[in-house]
């Protein structure tokens, strides 16, 4: 063996040496072969042997290390995979083996060992989960680590703070008592420490709280009355609470309910009352004309913040009410209206209850105008499903339309004409599924105009004719008749801007629908063509919602005022002015932006500065949608005018979100190009953009396949690089940045070998190590120069001609000398000796500058007649 010095050979001992029981020959083989291989192939299938040999000894770390190594040379190496499984397996990561064997079976379906390995450790890490989340689990794994007395101070502290939340729950109480967990809180207790000592008195608070048996079976009181007089107030508050929490457990002084209760002790049913309330009827309580909405809200937060399935259950069931009590049924569908306002999965399942939709039907019949009201209102909140929808157009149409052709309370008839809108946009804008005849919503819409301009009527009536035209704005016949309208269209903006500000969801609506820029998914045309052969039904667009129809209302809306109301809505207070409604908004914006002709009016009416706290805050979609249109902005504007002021630096991080590899080729090449303008301006700006870390992200668009986004990066790095940080990341050694930059400057594309160029005249011009390190990177920088310096446009020659100049003035005399030696020298002669020329003046001065060096440093010679 010692006189063996081919890897193969090492191999094929190894392997007669595993074959014959002998894994540590086997694995010295195997080792000797990988440190004289040099072949991929054959060096994945030595270290996928010796993990075989090491899975024997169960050294399970070298095994999965071993394997993977062999996986890195090929991804499908199925025994490979098999056995880094076996490893993991042996390791306890279960869900990382179950990758592998899952590949193993992708690769080989019919081979039973894996199948079957598939099984089992599915088995075994669905049981591993249920283990690690269930209460038992939890409480043991606390008291594990408060045990361990090696165990780290932050995870101890960690684990006595989670008892305390696990206290607070029955059956996290219960397992703390039963697992004889006393003892260790008055071991904790006295630590002395008061993190420690908070936890455990906060525990014991938790497992006293309503249960007498667990506070008698307490042997604590002695400790918990000489903590009390602790100097420390955090602690003797707790102490006082856990007195009264023993105190009300003793003697029925707690009164709160728990468990399925806990929904009460919040207030639901008297919520639930307000919400019932009809102020037209006589002994009713005093209420706003917001109070049903705010009651609304109440109710979601309560819905939103119940921990378990049963306190839902629980909150549905203390919603219910029973359709035949007809003495209370208006007040139980007002308060429906106010579920199906906020708690709408709640709302959505009552009203699906037997009778429901029938009372409301009934009530709409009814002669008594309060009846009507409060019937139309809840129809309006239901219809919101498709099904819904379909039972009222069925059963109520005809009773809306009697109401609204006869009543003379404007105040039904209002609200009859938008539950009549919100019905006839049940279709959303799928032109096929109209469901009212041709003409009817275009009527429907005109009265809502009309009611809208009408300024005479109260504010709370002009309100709903905007909640009418959100929901018909989903037909394009009636976007193209608002946006025509100026006189409405000016009516909505002025409400917008009123202090009344709960109407910004239903004109945020309306704009998005007149914009046409709510979330529409990509139907791929063979699956149209699979759906009409299987008699599906198919969405139709309709004619006028085609682009060139969407620009035109674009522009009317800009001419309109548009961006004035949006500026005032976004100013709205937080409350009011809902993520939902803010992502709304910045759909509205970027689809105002689309155009570049269009961006100096979104800024001239202040716009820009507007997006700005879009950007920042809201929902996730909101920030992306905002940040892409302040990029529209930002790349074709001044910033300094769009953005005036200290604005312009809350603007780069949005813009630096955009470079996230999940954000599309569009919004990563926009974001570039407006970072590029801004690294332009000054110093200051270019430090803010590198302190948000956008430098990997440019670096990274570097090397993208697409010519477009790769030009904006490689300009905007051209920016950057006058800053310290940047220059030190290009001399560096050990990675490719500079060649990549002296490489493109060979590029077809002039507008990328210019940014390159600029990059390098610049560094070599900041750096003079970097000439030297130029010409190491690749040896065809000599003729990339002589072609740069050649090239036929003036700006590119001239970047070129500087990085020549750069390396004559970089102090590396050698360097200085190849130059001179080479064709470049007469190169410089030429344009240098060319006569003057305005237009490439620039280019023949930095030649003669070229020239004026190379005879300093004595290279050349000054020309003379003789």
């Amino acid at each position: 063996m010692g006189e063996m010095a081919d890897p193969i050979q090492f191999k094929d001992e190894g392997n007669k040496h595993f074959q014959a029981g002998e894994v540590d020959k086997a694995i010295e083989c195997y080792t000797k072969a990988i440190k004289l291989c040099t072949e991929k192939k054959v060096l994945a299938v030595v270290y996928r042997n010796r993990s075989a040999c090491f899975l024997k000894k169960e050294s399970y770390t070298n095994a999965a290390s071993d394997a993977s190594k062999a996986i890195d040379v090929d991804a499908a190496d199925v025994k490979a995979l098999f056995r880094r499984c076996q490893a993991l397996e042996k390791l306890g990561k279960l869900d990382m083996a179950f990758k592998d064997v899952q590949r193993c079976s992708t690769i080989e379906p019919k081979n039973k060992t894996f199948l079957e390995t598939l099984r089992r450790l599915g088995a075994e890490i669905q049981a591993k989960l249920k283990t690690t989340f269930s209460t038992d689990s939890r409480v043991q794994n606390m008291f594990d680590i408060l045990l361990d007395e090696e165990m780290d101070k932050d995870k101890k502290e960690m684990a006595a703070n989670n008892l305390v939340v696990l206290a607070r729950e029955e059956a996290g109480a219960e397992r703390i008592f039963q697992n004889n967990g006393v003892p260790l809180l008055l071991d904790l207790l006295e630590t002395g420490k008061v993190e420690m000592v908070l936890a455990a008195i906060r525990t014991f608070a938790g497992m006293c709280t309503g249960h007498k048996a667990r506070v008698r079976g307490r042997e604590d009181r002695e400790v918990h009355y000489s903590i009390m007089a602790v100097d420390n107030e955090d602690i003797a508050l707790a102490t006082c609470d856990l007195f009264q929490c023993i105190n009300d457990s003793l003697t029925g002084g707690d009164r709160r309910f728990y468990g399925k209760e806990e929904a009460l002790v919040l207030g639901l049913k008297k919520i639930l009352k307000v919400c019932g309330q009809i102020p037209d009827l006589p002994d009713q309580l005093p209420m706003t004309e917001n109070t049903q909405l705010i009651a609304s809200v109440l109710l979601d937060k309560l819905w939103d913040d119940l921990r378990c399935d049963p306190e839902r259950d629980n909150y549905r069931e203390v919603c219910k009410f029973d359709p035949n009590d007809m003495d209370r049924n208006i007040h139980a569908i007002n308060a429906l209206s106010g579920l199906l306002q906020g708690p709408f999965e709640v709302g959505n399942q009552l009203v699906g209850r037997q009778g429901i939709m029938e009372m409301m039907v009934a009530l709409c019949g009814s002669e008594r105008e309060v009846d009507q009201m409060v019937a139309v209102e809840a129809l309006i909140h239901s219809s919101t499903k498709m099904s819904r929808a379909s039972f009222i157009i069925t059963n109520g149409v005809s009773l809306l339309k009697d109401i609204y052709k006869k009543t003379k309370n404007d105040k039904i008839k209002i609200r009859a004409l938008v539950g009549l809108c919100k019905l006839g946009s049940a279709g959303g804008d799928d032109y096929s599924m109209r469901q009212f005849a041709e003409g009817s919503t275009e009527k429907l819409a005109k009265q809502c105009r009309k009611w809208l301009c009408n300024s005479a009527m109260d504010t709370r009536t002009r309100k709903w004719a905007i909640e009418g035209l959100a929901y018909l704005t989903q037909d394009a016949d009636v976007k193209d008749d608002f946006v025509e309208d100026d006189p409405a269209m000016k009516a909505m903006f002025d409400l917008a801007k009123s202090k009344d500000k709960t109407i910004l969801y239903a004109v945020a609506c309306t704009l998005v629908n007149c914009t046409n820029s709510y979330e529409k998914k990509d139907i791929m045309p063979e699956l149209v063509q699979l759906a009409k052969f299987s008699k599906q039904h198919v969405p139709e667009q309709h004619p006028k919602d085609k682009k060139d129809f969407i620009q035109k209302r674009v522009k009317r809306m800009l001419k309109g005022g548009v961006i004035s109301a949006l500026t005032v809505m976004v100013k709205a207070d937080n409350v009011l002015l809902t993520d939902q409604t803010k992502e709304m908004l910045a759909r509205v914006f970027l689809a105002l932006a689309d155009d570049p002709k269009d961006r100096g009016t979104i800024c001239a009416h202040g716009g820009g500065k507007a997006l700005i706290p879009l950007a920042l805050e809201g929902s996730a979609i909101g920030k992306v949608r905002a940040a892409h249109a302040l990029a529209k902005i930002a790349a074709v504007s001044n910033p300094e005018i769009a953005f005036p002021g200290e604005r312009i630096y809350e603007v780069v991080r949005p813009l630096v979100s955009l470079l996230h590899p999940e954000r599309d080729g569009v919004q990563n090449y926009e974001a570039l190009l407006s970072l590029t303008n801004l690294a332009g301006l000054n110093d200051k700006l270019r430090v803010k953009i590198l302190k948000e870390k956008a430098l990997p992200e440019i670096e990274q668009y570097m090397f993208e396949d697409h010519d477009h986004i790769r030009q904006a990066a490689t300009e905007c790095m051209c920016n950057l690089v006058t800053c310290k940080e940047v220059q030190d990341r290009y001399l560096e050694d050990g990675n490719d940045r500079l060649k990549l930059l002296v490489l493109m400057c060979v590029e077809d594309n002039e507008k990328l070998q210019r940014a390159a160029a600029g990059g390098l005249a610049m560094l070599t011009a900041a750096q003079k190590k970097l000439c030297t390190k130029m010409t190491l990177v690749t040896l065809q920088w000599m003729e990339i120069l002589q072609r740069l310096i050649l090239h036929d446009q003036p700006q590119i020659q001239h970047r070129g001609l500087v990085i020549v100049y750069n390396m004559l003035n970089s102090d590396d005399n050698e360097l200085a000398k190849k130059l001179m030696e080479s064709e470049i020298l007469e190169i410089l002669t030429v344009i240098g000796k060319a006569m003057d020329n305005p237009k490439r003046q620039i280019v023949i001065d930095v030649a003669r500058t070229c020239l004026v060096k190379a005879m300093d440093l004595g290279l050349i010679k000054p020309f003379t007649t003789p």
